[in-house]
C-alpha cells in the first residue's frame, strides 16, 4: 500500500487499484487522475470538491463513489457512479476493503447543526490506514496501522487529537487536515504529538508519499 499525502485532508491510496480519499476544494485535483474509486467523508467543500469529483467520472465513467446517502445528494450529476454507506457497513472498492465508522461530524458550535460524517478503515490484507473525516469517532473492533490525525480545526483542539491518537494506538500516526495552518502552527502542534501521541508521528507535506 502506498499513501500519498494530497493538501488538508485528501489522500491517494495505491495498490491493487486507486482510491482518493476526501477530495476537497483545498486539495490537488491530480488527486483524482486514474482514480477506481473515491470514498467521502462528509460534505464541507474542503473534502468533497463536487466539480471536481464530477469531472472526473466524466473522464473515467468506470470510476466509483462511495459516501453517505445525504452527501451523495450533492452529487446527483454523476448519480449512476455513487454507493451509498452506513455507519458499520463494510464494502470492497479500488481493490481494498473498508469498513465504515462513526455517524456524525464533530460539534462546531451547539447553534450549528451537526451532518453525517463517516470514517473509514482501509485495509489491503496485510496493513491499514484509518481516515476519520472530521470526526473523533474510534474504530473500537479494530487494529489500526496507520491513522490519520486531525491537526487543526474549527471543531477541535489539539488534546482532543493527542487523545484520540492514545486511545486508537496505531503503529504510527500522520497528520491530515492542516490547510489552514501555517508553518509556525503546524511546527507547535506537531511537537505535541510527537511528544505525548504515543505512537511514531509524521506530519507529511502535500505530495509525499508512505509505503
Amino acid at each position: 500500500m502506498r499513501v500519498t499525502k494530497f493538501t488538508h485532508a485528501c489522500l491517494r491510496i495505491e495498490g491493487a487499484g486507486v482510491l482518493v480519499v476526501d477530495p476537497g476544494e483545498f486539495s490537488e485535483k491530480s488527486a483524482l487522475d486514474g482514480a477506481d474509486a473515491v470514498v467521502i467523508t462528509h460534505e464541507h467543500f474542503d473534502h468533497l470538491d463536487v466539480a471536481a469529483v464530477t469531472a472526473a467520472v466524466a473522464r473515467r465513467p468506470a470510476l466509483r463513489i462511495f459516501a453517505h446517502a445525504e452527501v451523495l445528494a450533492k452529487l446527483g450529476a454523476v448519480a449512476e457512479a455513487t454507493t451509498a454507506v452506513a455507519p458499520g457497513d463494510t464494502f470492497e472498492a479500488a481493490g481494498f476493503h473498508l469498513q465504515a465508522y462513526g455517524g456524525q461530524h464533530a460539534v462546531i458550535h451547539p447553534d450549528i447543526p451537526r451532518i453525517v460524517n463517516l470514517g473509514y478503515l482501509i485495509a489491503d490484507g496485510s496493513t491499514n490506514v484509518y481516515h476519520p473525516g472530521d470526526s473523533f469517532a474510534v474504530p473500537e473492533d479494530a487494529t489500526v496501522d496507520t491513522l490519520c490525525v486531525p491537526l487543526n480545526a474549527p471543531w477541535m483542539r489539539l488534546a482532543e487529537s493527542i487523545e484520540f491518537a492514545r486511545a486508537v494506538k496505531p503503529g504510527r500516526a500522520i497528520a491530515i487536515h492542516d490547510g489552514l495552518l501555517n508553518e509556525r502552527g503546524a511546527a507547535v502542534s506537531d511537537r505535541h504529538l510527537e511528544n505525548f501521541s504515543g505512537t511514531r508521528y509524521q506530519h507529511l507535506a502535500p505530495g509525499a508519499t508512505l509505503d
